[in-house]
């Protein structure tokens, strides 16, 4: 029926009311950024916000988080099937972080629906997705790195209505406050969310009165099948066949690992195959990702070698075919811990990305620094003596691509269109201060096109009894290179102590500063592209001159002999003679 309606729609109505649709989302996005009391939402944009068809298809998303691509739709469908059409009405707004059923990742992250109803009919819904600061459970933070089981981590919401027929259910909402350490900042975050989701509703019934439903939901279907026949035009162009990639995840947070993980990626022309079989068990430890979190890694590269600029919808992801038994640790069940699942997920975008950057060398670069590298720097603040709690991810280095140099302090790949916490807010807010934040220059990543740099942020505690919990995935396995490529470098905090101790680890739960200690959060250097000889030696000496080298490593990876006092070339290696010679000579 949509179909047959979408045909008798002028193309020009329908390129319109698609990007009309497209629009909503992006208003929903910058509604809530605008209202939001946290800065992990208002400043680190770790987020997402879309509209949802009756069926529970994606029909548009304005995405911050990358990792919460298409999780919408999860969400929305486990509402229709606890509740049904029947079972939901006008001012209904619904909440979930279910891991395991309900759409959710870990418990931190909060998904508010909303159905859209016109004239009396369930046409939509608009969906947010946001990080809560706080969900109660036994950290600060709610996220840890040494859970064992769920019911640590937080409030669990099992597809509940928060608000009835737009009366809002006061003992959920007073049973929320009770739990959580900072009641105001989240219930500030959750009536944000309600009112970007209102937004999205009113912009929707809008458009209905504009153009009529039958014009709005037949190209509703029109914007679907055009994402649909875009990626798979983008499909047939790549080469046929199964490529494999295996990896190791460092560990689970308290002490098991590593854990070895593994896909098959299969391009048909048609469709992208992702058959994960024979990656770990789930992990007692809270590293362990959940079924939603599998898609959406996936689902991530399969946007990355069709085409990024494609609109975000569910006919893109038609193309996608994804293999995993249940519980593997991308494939966790209840009550495994899941509240540091990100260091999993991005392996699953990892892998297919590793399987297959040899193979469509334009489309993707060598391995990044990967891991979201959060944090959660928690205590009382000097001035107001109250509880603070600053949570964020970090920036760090990508993998240099078949004809460029990686990008330096970016997000990682899940974490997307989001950004770290301005040193002067994360100052003006929390008892730190930044004492350093900069590119880091670690010999790592060679190429004949190098890796990005990571990056250094410094925190020092001005008051005593401050925690950090910290997971710095990627802290023993490294970013990997391509045709010759060198790692990357490897993520890590050290500690500063007062006494002179220097400590160097890769996760850890509440670990207590005294007031003038550092925190130095470093991310890794990304994987280089093809032999590292190979890199013209005027590059080598500009990157020497530009901070970005060291003389040590232009010497030993690129035998390029640097002057350390003038910075000028003195001369060549053997090795690197020897490789120039020949290939004059060839």
């Amino acid at each position: 029926m949509a179909e047959a309606r979408a045909e008798r729609i002028d193309p020009f109505t329908i390129e319109i009311v698609k990007d009309a649709l497209v629009a909503i989302g992006d208003e929903m996005f910058v509604s809530l950024q605008h209202t939001a009391k946290s800065t992990i939402i208002y400043e680190v944009l770790d987020y997402a916000s879309g509209l949802v068809d009756a069926r529970g298809q994606l029909i548009t998303q304005g995405n911050g988080v990358t990792g919460f691509l298409g999780t919408l739709t999860f969400a929305v469908r486990s509402v229709l099937d606890k509740f049904g059409v029947e079972g939901l009405q006008p001012g209904d707004v619904l909440i979930t972080n279910d891991p395991y059923t309900g759409g959710g990742t870990h418990l931190s992250d909060v998904t508010l629906v909303v159905p859209i109803f016109y004239q009396s009919r369930l046409l939509a819904f608009s969906a947010c997705k946001a990080h809560w600061t706080e969900v109660g459970g036994k950290d600060p933070g709610s996220w840890t790195t040494d859970a064992t089981e769920v019911f640590q981590e937080g409030l669990q919401f099992p597809c509940v209505k928060l608000f009835e027929a737009g009366r809002p259910n006061a003992a959920l909402i007073d049973l929320i406050e009770a739990n959580v350490r900072l009641p105001d900042m989240t219930r500030g975050d959750m009536e944000a969310q309600v009112a970007s989701l209102r937004l999205g509703e009113r912009r929707f019934c809008q458009l209905c009165d504009k153009y009529g439903v039958d014009v709005v939901t037949g190209s509703i279907e029109a914007l679907m099948e055009h994402g649909e026949r875009l990626t798979r035009l983008e499909l047939a162009r790549l080469p046929r066949g199964t490529y494999v990639a295996e990896d190791m995840i460092d560990d689970d947070g308290i002490g098991n690992g590593p854990f070895p993980v593994r896909v098959a990626v299969t391009l048909t022309g048609e469709e992208l195959v992702c058959d994960f079989t024979g990656t770990h068990p789930q992990v007692p430890g809270p590293v362990n990702c959940t079924l939603t979190g599998l898609h959406s890694g996936a689902r991530t590269v399969l946007k990355a070698i069709t085409s990024p600029s494609i609109p975000v919808n569910e006919g893109c992801f038609r193309p996608l075919r994804v293999t995993c038994p249940p519980g593997t640790i991308f494939t966790a069940q209840r009550p495994a811990p899941v509240s540091t699942y990100w260091e999993t997920m991005e392996y699953v975008t990892d892998l297919i990305w590793k399987a297959l950057a040899p193979v469509v060398p334009d489309r993707l670069p060598a391995g990044h620094f990967l891991s979201v590298c959060g944090v959660v720097v928690a205590g009382l603040h000097p001035d107001s003596g109250e509880l603070f709690l600053l949570v964020e991810p970090q920036a760090g280095g990508w993998g240099a691509g078949a004809a460029k140099d990686g990008e330096q302090g970016l997000m990682c790949v899940g974490d997307g269109e989001t950004y770290v916490i301005p040193v002067e807010v994360a100052e003006a807010r929390y008892g730190i201060l930044v004492d350093r934040y900069q590119l880091d220059v670690t010999d790592a990543g060679a190429g004949r096109y190098r890796g990005g740099r990571g990056c250094i942020r410094d925190y020092r505690a001005v008051s005593d009894e401050i925690t950090l919990t910290a997971t710095f995935g990627r802290h023993k396995y490294l970013p990997w290179g391509v045709d010759g490529g060198f790692p990357g470098s490897r993520n890590e905090v050290r500690i500063f102590h007062a006494d002179g101790r220097e400590v160097v680890l890769g996760k850890c739960a509440r670990y207590r500063l005294r007031k003038g200690e550092v925190a130095r959060l470093v991310t890794g250097t990304g994987g280089g592209w093809g032999s590292p000889l190979d890199r013209p030696v005027e590059r080598v000496v500009e990157d020497v001159r530009d901070g970005y080298v060291t003389v040590a490593q232009a010497a030993r990876d690129y035998g390029v002999l640097v002057d350390e006092a003038t910075l000028e070339l003195k001369g060549l290696s053997a090795e690197r003679t020897a490789r120039a010679r020949g290939e004059a000579g060839g």
